[in-house]
């Protein structure tokens, strides 16, 4: 964040200092968390959906806060120099607007049921090649996230990509008033956060709603495999541009190869390839590709910015733990991502045998025992050698498997997670490949831990010795 004065601060968000020796003062850093103020930062208290920040005000003046951005009800509870303002989430809002017009840096918005993590790291990987910017901070996709990623934005940045997510339908419309992305992306649709949205046709009209903040001298880049996203394009008032395998699409991927580690692709007459294990990538490079063709990096730019991605931490990333592969894909899941994964499992070329160890799918509603009972199916037909299944749905994963003639004697339900990991010791063998996935709740980068550790242990581990 640019340093930004107090003076400036009360004007944006309307607020009134307290305490404060001077207007002259200044910031250039805000935290959300009082773990993660430095000396000299601005705390910002704001309620959360199991936290106050209120409640940690103090904490964040322990650990060196300049001052905290607090409700008017609460100032005279507090030691310490405040801005008080009557809604906090608000005024963040109103100042995270403030400074976004301030600055102009191109901004491109990603949305979707999936793949817009992905996406946006690919598209900053490609910008960054010609341009200066930024990306939303991790998964910073939320009515906390979206303001403070604009808030990362430096005055010299020509660029910013930012994540838009939501669990209800309006909550992306009012992230893109914010944000004002002149670039629009989504990824595709598919059954997420049902508890919240109730259908996928509601999913569709959410993610639609990015369209529809766009300027008429925007543009829209949409999956255009999918048919429903194809309907979209002629609904918004800006140009769009449609991108995947088939004919319709205006950017093409043909010559597609899959690798182990390495998917490559031609669109025209240019060469693409990126260090990822699935086909699953290709939607994601494609919509890249259509950024930095927009922007005028011309085809070797965007052929090094892709061959530079690295993939996210836990978005089936390759890892060799010990005498085992693992594939990683524990950050989250839903339906269409963990298709996705079981056919990168199905295609792998090993000698070793195939281990699926799932989590369940959250926020499925009505639907969640379908579609885990459908996951154990799906497994089955991916060739799994092993499947272990982890949570209040495993029941159902497992019988979705059994009907389709999975050994049950390769198979176990486990609702205890130090019971999963104690059948999955049972099984290893050395040269397994590992496939882990599980929604966000379901934390199943434990499982990954649990790896490392066995494996660490029995290499820190002296000999056995007989005694005499």
């Amino acid at each position: 964040m640019e340093h930004v004065t107090l003076s400036q601060l009360l004007v944006a968000t309307g607020g009134r200092a307290v305490d404060f020796d001077s207007t002259s003062v200044g910031f250039d850093s805000i935290a959300l968390d009082s773990r993660n103020i430095r000396p000299g930062n601005l705390f910002w208290a704001v309620e959360g959906e199991h936290h106050d920040g209120h409640a940690f005000v103090a904490s964040a003046f322990d650990n060196g806060a300049a001052a905290a951005v607090v409700r008017d009800d609460s100032a005279s509870n507090f030691r310490g120099p405040v801005i008080t303002v009557p809604d906090t989430l608000q005024a963040l809002w109103d100042f995270a607007k403030s400074y976004r017009e301030e600055r102009e840096a191109l901004i491109v918005g990603v949305t979707g049921s999936f793949g817009k993590t992905t996406t946006r790291a690919l598209i900053h990987a490609i910008l960054n090649e010609q341009f200066a910017g930024m990306q939303s901070p991790r998964n910073f996709n939320n009515q906390f996230g979206v303001p403070l990623s604009l808030l990362e934005i430096e005055d010299d940045d020509e660029f910013a990509v930012l994540e838009f997510g939501a669990s209800a339908v309006g909550e992306i419309r009012e992230l893109a008033e914010l944000a004002a992305p002149e670039i629009g992306i989504i990824t595709g649709i598919g059954p997420a956060h049902l508890c919240g949205f109730g259908s996928e046709q509601r999913i569709l009209a959410a993610k639609s709603e990015l369209l529809e903040s766009l300027p008429s001298n925007g543009l829209a880049i949409l999956a255009g495999d999918d048919s429903r996203l194809r309907q979209l394009a002629g609904q918004v008032v800006c140009r769009t541009i449609l991108v995947g395998e088939g004919p319709q699409n205006d950017i093409r991927a043909t010559h597609v190869n899959v690798g182990r580690d390495w998917l490559s692709f031609r669109v025209d007459s240019d060469e693409f390839g990126l260090h990822v294990i699935g086909r699953h990538y290709l939607s994601a490079a494609l919509c890249a590709v259509a950024v930095g063709r927009e922007v005028g990096i011309d085809s070797k730019r965007i052929a090094a910015g892709l061959e530079s991605f690295i993939t996210p931490p836990g978005r089936c990333q390759l890892r060799s733990i010990g005498p085992w592969t693992v594939i990683d894909d524990t950050y989250n899941s839903n339906p269409a991502s963990m298709q996705a994964a079981l056919n990168v499992l199905r295609d792998w070329r090993t000698v070793g045998r195939k281990l699926l160890v799932v989590g369940d799918m959250l926020e499925l509603g009505d639907r969640s025992a379908a579609y885990h009972r459908q996951l154990g199916a799906d497994a089955a037909a991916a060739g799994v050698d092993f499947l272990l299944a982890y949570g209040q749905q495993a029941e159902q994963v497992i019988g979705g498997a059994a009907e389709e003639g999975v050994n049950k004697y390769r198979m176990a339900e486990c609702e205890d997670f130090d019971a999963m990991l104690a059948v999955l010791n049972c099984w290893l063998e050395p040269g397994d490949v590992i496939l882990v996935k599980g929604s966000r709740g379901m934390r199943m980068e434990r499982v990954i831990e649990r790896l490392q550790q066995r494996v660490a242990w029995k290499t820190e581990s002296p000999p056995l010795r007989a005694v005499a």
